[in-house]
């Protein structure tokens, strides 16, 4: 799996970090590591497992032990720090760190950047931030829309019909996050999160009429930028030897970046509304999430509620 990284200069930009000093231009100073640190121990004299590519925080904890063992001791600890070169160091609460601290920075080139906001909380949405940045990502060729607030994944082979049952469902209220290419982010253990590349974001392609830029022919509330990806839709030409399932008692999953997303088989035929199809299994994958079963229940009041539907079962459901 690719490293990936985050310039100094955008998180500057998106988290409002003021500088204080760097030993070369922010947009050069790249940030690999999403894990973040205080760095008491080190202050302490404990260096055997501190990480040097973590972003560092210095609050008023850290400045007020340094300050206290004196202006010798304060230089010798500020120093051990400094020499193992971390990423980055943010100051929090807007504190000065005084002129020794600085002097080691600019000594061991090492950046560094200032906030107003309380430790606790810079951290916080530091954490948060560098989970999406430098989260584990692959390229998808798909459609991302959400349907009732459900991040739907549309897959299938190319002309089965993905642009254009995403188009009926941004004109029946929905939105589009991307089309062709849908950018997928693990932020966490759980949750994915898919997105536009920047160059072909809000644009649409429909074969026989070309491209189109949603965002402009159905206005703003049509699009979103990221969503997360809650259930996957495959899109397949309809096979009449194929027996494809009518019950839905039991979740089928697909693996993306070592996480199971629920996944439907939708085949594709003259005459069948998959915008329609596509609301239904929405609010259904909702439903089952908050832990009601439709097929569960059918089978409980058809007293079968114990028994696996066998393949003729299923059979006799098609011939229904």
């Amino acid at each position: 799996m690719n490293t990936f990284s985050v310039s100094l200069e955008k998180m500057i930009k998106d988290l409002s970090f003021k500088v204080i000093y760097t030993p070369k231009d922010v947009s050069e100073i790249l940030i690999y590591c999403q894990d973040v640190n205080r760095p008491g121990l080190m202050f302490a004299g404990f260096e055997e497992y501190f990480d040097p590519q973590r972003v560092q925080f210095i609050g008023l904890a850290e400045l007020e032990y340094a300050k206290r063992l004196g202006e010798e001791g304060s230089r010798i600890c500020l120093e051990r720090f400094f020499s193992r070169h971390p990423a980055l160091v943010i100051v929090s609460r807007g504190l000065d760190p005084g002129k020794n601290f600085l002097d080691l920075a600019e000594q061991y080139e090492v950046p560094v950047v200032s906030t107003n906001e309380s430790t606790s909380s810079c951290m916080s949405s530091t954490i948060s931030y560098l989970g999406v940045e430098l989260a584990p990502r692959i390229t998808r060729h798909g459609v991302l829309v959400e349907v009732y607030g459900e991040g739907v994944l549309l897959l299938g082979d190319s002309g089965v019909g993905k642009s254009e049952t995403a188009l009926e469902l941004i004109n029946r209220g929905h939105r589009l996050i991307a089309d062709d290419a849908v950018e997928i982010r693990r932020v966490s253990n759980k949750t994915l999160v898919g997105s536009a590349p920047d160059n072909i974001r809000h644009f649409i392609e429909l074969r026989g009429v070309g491209v189109l830029n949603a965002r402009r022919l159905f206005g703003i509330g049509s699009v979103k930028l990221t969503e997360k990806i809650d259930m996957v839709i495959q899109l397949e030409l309809w096979d009449s030897e194929k027996v494809y399932d009518r019950l839905g008692l039991d979740n089928e999953y697909m693996n993306i970046l070592d996480i199971e997303v629920p996944v439907n088989v939708v085949p594709v035929k003259p005459g069948r509304n998959l915008a329609i199809i596509i609301e239904a299994a929405a609010m259904n994958n909702r439903q089952k999430k908050m832990g009601y079963n439709a097929a569960s229940e059918l089978l409980n009041k058809l007293n079968i509620s114990d028994i696996k539907p066998s393949k003729k079962e299923i059979e006799f459901w098609h011939d229904f």
